[in-house]
């Protein structure tokens, strides 16, 4: 669920970006960003903190962004999301981005689940064959869930595609209790 607070956000970077293709590529930057402050308890801290005056808050970001290497738009983004407070809130306005982004490069999400951690190329292939079952091009969110035993289980939207191997048992039972 995208939280309403974010859509705004996600709307004036497409915007400040000047397309979706653009957008994506920030986004990238951007949740290279979020990756480290959800890495760092420190660091968050220092941003909820009202110890912290503003201008030290954005010298700490200024500074990650070009350790990071982050693009002038991509730095100007953090330095507005401290402004206002949401730099903690970077991941729901990540969200709330891609799904903009997504929507407008006619990208679908599937959310998997795998019993085992996927190699490159079941990744691929995963994202290949969910792709012509939607006939569109697919992003993967993938988890590792090991009570699935084997195989994976699939969610775009509302369809579900599930080739695990509790799934195979749980519709084996269901076969043999209506059988009786």
């Amino acid at each position: 669920m995208i939280r309403r607070f974010a859509r705004p956000y996600a709307r004036a970077i497409i915007d400040a970006a000047g397309s979706a293709q653009k957008a994506n590529e920030i986004r990238g930057e951007l949740m290279r960003f979020e990756s480290s402050l959800r890495a760092s308890a420190e660091l968050r801290e220092l941003y909820a903190s009202p110890a912290f005056d503003e201008a030290t808050k954005l010298g700490v970001t200024q500074k990650i962004a070009a350790r990071m290497r982050l693009s002038e738009l991509a730095t100007k983004t953090l330095e507005v999301l401290v402004r206002f407070h949401r730099i903690n809130d970077i991941g729901a306005i990540l969200a709330a981005l891609a799904a903009y982004v997504n929507q407008q490069l006619g990208v679908a999400v599937a959310e998997v689940r795998s019993a085992k951690h996927l190699s490159h190329d079941e990744i691929t292939q995963l994202a290949d064959t969910l792709g012509k079952k939607v006939g569109k091009k697919v992003e993967l969110d993938i988890r590792t869930d090991p009570s699935l035993l084997g195989g994976f289980v699939a969610r775009i939207g509302s369809e579900v595609w599930d080739a695990s191997v509790i799934g195979k048992i749980h519709k084996f039972q269901r076969v043999i209790s209506l059988s009786h």
